[in-house]
């Protein structure tokens, strides 16, 4: 597998590099938005891990580029801390959000989060459109939902936005990008209605100490797989 690391700082460009290589993983740098850009149409790379603060173009921008023509995973690595930094850059298309300064086996942890969606994403396409955690199961196709061997009754909202959620494992989704799948704007109001139709869903899908729908708080929501925990 092979990442692309894109930070504008040498010391832990090189320092990532290095981690990287120790754990068999293939590994690329550039020190700007542009190289990466042109790295990442180059090279293909399984994951890409971007600091937003680059010496020449705005990662966001950067994001958004990267968008336009390919769905390689993006994990953010970087200082800005504020909620509306991690909003925008998950709007852009980021799928994971990663602060600095953050340990060497976080990092690794999200990035194998990222390897498992990309087999499951080629193992799904392969053997049909169902989604399995342990007792979880979603039928797309067929439009249902099982838990332990139960049918889930779900209103049309939670069904979707569970859906969403689930084709989309291990990634942050904002208010704002379920808001607007779900009502079509991100207005105040509905990100109100979003958190109390999160809050049924959760009490469906979330029953005794298996917590699936993780909330990052200012962000968004994002599901885990509890068989792997």
């Amino acid at each position: 597998m092979e990442i692309l690391v894109a930070d504008g700082d040498r010391k832990i460009r090189n320092l990532i590099h290095v981690t990287l290589k120790a754990h068999d993983y293939k590994c690329v740098t550039a020190s700007s938005g542009e190289s990466a850009v042109s790295l990442i149409s180059a090279n293909n790379p399984d994951i890409v891990l971007l600091e937003l603060a680059l010496p020449d173009i705005d990662g966001t921008e950067v994001i958004q580029r990267i968008r336009s023509w390919s769905d390689v995973p993006i994990i953010v690595i970087s200082a800005r801390k504020e909620d509306a930094d991690k909003v925008m850059a998950l709007d852009a298309g980021a799928d994971d959000y990663l602060t600095k300064p953050f340990s060497v086996a976080e990092l690794l942890a999200r990035i194998r989060v990222m390897e498992r969606r990309f087999v499951r994403g080629n193992r799904e396409r392969e053997h049909g459109s169902v989604f399995r955690d342990g007792g979880l199961i979603i039928d797309f196709a067929a439009g249902s939902v099982r838990l332990n061997g139960e049918e889930v009754a779900l209103t049309p909202i939670e069904y979707k936005l569970l859906c969403l959620l689930a084709q989309n494992e291990g990634r942050v989704l904002t208010h704002s990008f379920l808001t607007t799948e779900i009502w079509g704007s991100s207005w105040e109001n509905n990100v109100m209605n979003l958190r109390v139709f999160m809050a049924s869903l959760r009490k469906k899908i979330d029953r005794g100490e298996v917590r699936r729908i993780r909330t990052h708080t200012g962000v968004g929501y994002r599901l885990v797989r509890t068989e792997e925990e």
